[in-house]
């Protein structure tokens, strides 16, 4: 941005993290984050093209460099879904647990890129002024992300258990099924179906925003002279080295939470 400089520190955090919004009919709450949904978009379809690039190459032989990578990718994921769910994890839980993984990461690994020089290109070859390119630090994004595993875990429940299992099960467990305690049971299973996708969201959005807002602080630094810049950049470094860890770390929490939801949604009290 070329009045980055002149930016006090409130309104330069601000400006960063505001979303390219487009209103839907009188705007307000319907309203989309058009950044969001473009990046997570492009970075879905890179991601997972380059990886059936990759397996539609595999050969029976020595292996490449890059499908030693995949097969790397795909039994570590196989071998922790192996570990939670016990059914047939094949058909569609781990390929599941491999699809949010690889593309949370992405768009968790988008908080690696420079702020100002990206905010720059956005606004002077893009004509973006405003443009946040980490889906993730979106609470819309998690949620969109969370209570799909959250149908995907009330689909479950009623494909296995059926329509009346389930209901009979949100109501007699675990406390039994004693009439006068169905209030309460379906109160502690109402608390619980709840607070799956609250914690499954936020613990995402916090961290990856977290993130942001610590990369945001230390690109301050540079406008308080060299030193400064010195500083920062320094920081800077160190905090990108702590944050792959995070990024990683915070892809792999998500992807374990999503097959136990699914595990427990095919178990029965």
């Amino acid at each position: 941005m070329s009045t980055e400089h002149a930016l006090t520190p409130s309104s330069y955090i601000t400006h960063h993290l505001t979303f390219n919004s487009q209103s839907i009919g009188s705007g307000g709450f319907w309203s989309l984050h058009m950044d969001t949904l473009i990046v997570s978009g492009i970075l879905g379809l890179i991601t997972f093209g380059l990886l059936y690039w990759i397996v539609s190459g595999v050969t029976a032989g020595v292996p490449s460099k890059r499908q030693a990578a995949v097969e790397l990718l795909v039994e570590f994921i196989d071998d922790q879904v192996k570990g939670i769910f016990h059914g047939d994890r094949n058909k569609f839980i781990a390929p599941l647990a491999l699809t949010v993984f690889v593309w949370v990461l992405m768009m968790n690994a988008m908080d690696f890129l420079p702020i100002d020089v990206m905010a720059w290109v956005y606004e002077n070859v893009f004509g973006q002024s405003h443009w946040r390119a980490v889906p993730t630090s979106d609470i819309n994004t998690t949620f969109a992300l969370a209570l799909s595993v959250w149908f995907l875990m009330i689909f479950f429940s009623i494909k296995v258990k059926g329509l009346g299992g389930w209901i009979h099960e949100l109501f007699c467990a675990p406390f039994g099924s004693n009439p006068l305690i169905w209030p309460a049971n379906f109160l502690f299973n109402l608390i619980e179906y709840v607070s799956k996708p609250l914690s499954h969201a936020l613990r995402l959005f916090g961290n990856m925003y977290a993130g942001e807002i610590i990369f945001l602080l230390l690109g301050m630094w540079a406008a308080t002279g060299l030193v400064g810049t010195f500083f920062g950049a320094l920081l800077g470094a160190g905090w990108a080295v702590f944050h792959i860890l995070i990024v990683v770390l915070q892809a792999f929490i998500f992807m374990m939470l999503t097959v136990v939801y699914l595990a427990m949604a095919h178990e029965s009290h």
